[in-house]
């Protein structure tokens, strides 16, 4: 296949939304159309009229968000492959069902296509045993896959790839904080493009304060909570991932709520800002540390894109003017700061079609 000549769909389903788009053109980065579904509930409805109206595709490329240890990078999708990923169900409960209905819903509407599945914990098969092995009994990691997987790698990687384009620096040549402020967030340390150390862990729970999820906590605090506390498992899960964040401490999820109550002098507000902002700082300082030197960093995501005030509270050395203007792509730190600071609005639709014109040429 014509690499040059691909016209891809990408699906892109999250734990409760639903992004298409068609990209086409020589460098594979025109978008041609696009929907997004805000609320899905995985019917085959909107994928298979969104492919009717939008003409023949000959690639469709998933976003999965779990790949466990089988799927280091992206793959053509078979009826096996299906059976494996769901197979990861338990690792990513709130996604991994909705990507197989996705890839369910876009195999029926297109079975002339190719279909290719692009994970986002493959980025981060390149962690190392330092920064992926958790110090738990043998037996059960002999067992059991326990270690850090990481998350939002696609997003991760064209971050970083982007920054380095704005940079003027080759991304081989640079080491660097990408920063994915979103409902979901995480920091990775990156060197050479290569994912060297991330935040969030075996489940994306762990790491960074949320929209509704927790972040790091102590283990012994779930302990409690079942053996003292009375609560079950299911009703643990359920506070940590829906209930905990930004949610928990303000009552709502939404960053930009949480700003205006803030700037209202909302106490619950005020220390929702205060705990995001204290867990964001510290995580960038351990990212740091998985780096010899700390060139640049990157904002990305809807947080780290549109709330200055967040990327103001990380410590960096920042152009006041340019934080507070920016609206796309661009540099906003401080002239003659050590470590170059950029935000890059979140494209994993051009990340996928990168990928997935790798293994289709």
């Amino acid at each position: 296949m014509d690499r040059a000549g691909v016209r891809l769909l990408v699906v892109n389903a999250g734990s409760s939304s639903l992004k298409l788009s068609v990209l086409d053109g020589p460098e594979g980065d025109a978008v041609v159309a696009t929907r997004d579904v805000a609320q899905w509930d995985g019917d085959d409805r909107p994928i298979g009229e969104f492919a009717a109206e939008t003409g023949v595709v000959d690639v469709v490329g998933h976003r999965v968000v779990h790949g466990g240890v089988e799927f280091p990078q992206p793959v053509l999708v078979d009826d096996e492959v299906v059976g494996q990923i769901a197979a990861l169900t338990s690792l990513a409960p709130l996604h991994q069902p909705r990507a197989l209905a996705a890839i369910a819903a876009a195999r029926r509407a297109l079975p002339q296509a190719v279909h290719v599945a692009c994970f986002d914990t493959a980025f981060h098969a390149t962690l190392g045993a330092a920064a992926s092995v958790y110090a738990l009994p043998a037996a059960w990691r002999d067992r059991w896959p326990l270690r850090r997987f990481g998350f939002h790698g696609l997003s991760h990687s064209y971050a970083s790839r982007r920054a380095a384009e704005l940079a003027g620096v080759p991304l081989t040549d640079l080491q660097m904080v990408s920063c994915h402020l979103g409902a979901g967030a995480s920091l990775c340390a990156v060197r050479g493009g290569r994912s060297v150390d991330t935040t969030m862990g075996f489940t994306p729970l762990e790491g960074l304060v949320m929209a509704t999820r927790a972040g790091t906590i102590d283990p012994g605090l779930v302990l409690w909570l079942i053996e003292a506390g009375g609560l079950t498992a299911e009703e643990v899960r359920d506070g940590l991932e829906q209930r905990s964040g930004l949610a928990g401490l303000a009552g709502t999820a939404d960053m930009r709520d949480v700003l205006d109550g803030r700037a209202r002098g909302d106490a619950a507000c005020a220390l929702a800002f205060d705990v995001y902002a204290h867990r964001l700082r510290r995580e960038l300082g351990g990212m740091r540390g998985g780096l010899d030197q700390l060139d640049l960093c990157v904002f990305t995501g809807g947080v780290g894109e549109h709330a200055p005030d967040v990327r103001a509270a990380c410590g960096l050395e920042l152009d006041p003017v340019a934080n507070a203007e920016i609206t796309g792509d661009g540099e906003i730190g401080a002239a003659g700061a050590s470590v170059r600071t950029f935000v890059v609005i979140a494209r994993e639709d051009l990340e996928i079609a990168r990928l997935v014109r790798t293994i289709v040429a």
